[in-house]
């Protein structure tokens, strides 16, 4: 976090915002959000390798979505501080949590050492960084549970 944020940086992250709003990306957003909670390698690759499914779509879009945006932090596109106000990526984080415990068993199922490694990166590089996302992992776990009852009865 050397630099302080600019105005390009906040300009940035409203346009990064926008994006987030079109009609599509809300459903996947959603869907991560509500829907999809995978607990295993397997029930990941199955949505990510069931092409031309809404829920592949959705998987890809928000994916691809928080990969590019935390590249912009990586390569100091983006200041890493503005980026990590939880208003802007606590999205990132939510997402990150789903898949950091089966993300080493996605990364050799899937033959990819650097998958998801920007979101890993951005996530676990910092002190705050690290404390969001194990806040955001009990999250997780509370709203998996809330579901499996809602389900259940």
């Amino acid at each position: 976090m050397a630099k302080k944020p600019t105005v390009a940086d906040a300009q940035l992250i409203l346009q990064l915002y926008d994006l987030r709003r079109e009609t599509e990306m809300r459903k996947a957003r959603h869907w991560w959000g509500a829907e999809f909670f995978p607990q295993s390698a397997d029930e990941f690759l199955r949505v990510s390798q069931a092409a031309g499914t809404q829920e592949n779509n959705w998987l890809r879009q928000a994916l691809g979505y928080w990969g590019m945006t935390a590249s912009f932090v990586l390569k100091g596109v983006l200041n890493e501080e503005l980026f990590l106000e939880p208003a802007f990526s606590g999205e990132m984080f939510l997402i990150f949590a789903k898949v950091q415990p089966i993300l080493k068993e996605l990364r050799e199922k899937l033959g990819d050492p650097q998958a998801f490694h920007n979101l890993e990166e951005v996530a676990t590089r910092t002190k705050y960084g690290r404390d969001r996302l194990q806040l955001l992992a009990k999250r997780v776990e509370m709203m998996r549970q809330k579901k499996a009852e809602r389900q259940a009865g």
